[in-house]
């Protein structure tokens, strides 16, 4: 197991093991289903989402979703959408470590925002079969 290091969490109270498991949604037909077994859940967006569909997109989602439970939102390599996300009041973000990590983290933790540096585990409602295991997955 690798130590953990400064950039591994804005929060280091939050790590993916007290997080709920996560399911990438990709969609609101995805995220009501993730959310339908009425399980604790994060839900998380596709790879690198905010670069393609913009953090609007995810607070949009999550809003006619009624999701008020975890979320992350995938920033991959640019710091630019983690700060923007962090702007319109986004509360979870995955961001690859970067030279901007350290301000864009103390942005996070003023806002009570969960900041990763990676990806949780996660199913991924687009494989095929995974409606099928929704619930076992959420149950651990």
């Amino acid at each position: 197991m690798r130590s953990r290091k400064k950039h591994d969490l804005a929060d280091a109270s939050v790590t993916f093991t007290t997080l709920p498991r996560a399911v990438i949604i990709h969609g609101l037909v995805e995220a009501r289903l993730a959310l339908r077994p009425a399980l604790p859940v994060t839900l998380l967006s596709p790879p690198g989402a905010a670069l393609s569909w913009g953090c609007l997109w995810w607070r949009a989602l999550l809003s006619i979703a009624e999701h008020n439970g975890p979320a992350l939102l995938d920033c991959s390599i640019a710091p630019g959408r983690a700060m923007e996300a962090l702007t319109i009041g986004l509360k979870g973000m995955v961001l690859t470590p970067c030279p901007s990590w350290d301000e864009i983290a103390a942005m996070a933790a003023n806002q009570g925002a969960v900041l990763l540096n990676s990806t949780p585990p996660a199913l991924n409602l687009r494989q095929p079969g995974a409606e099928s295991r929704l619930i076992s997955w959420l149950n651990g």
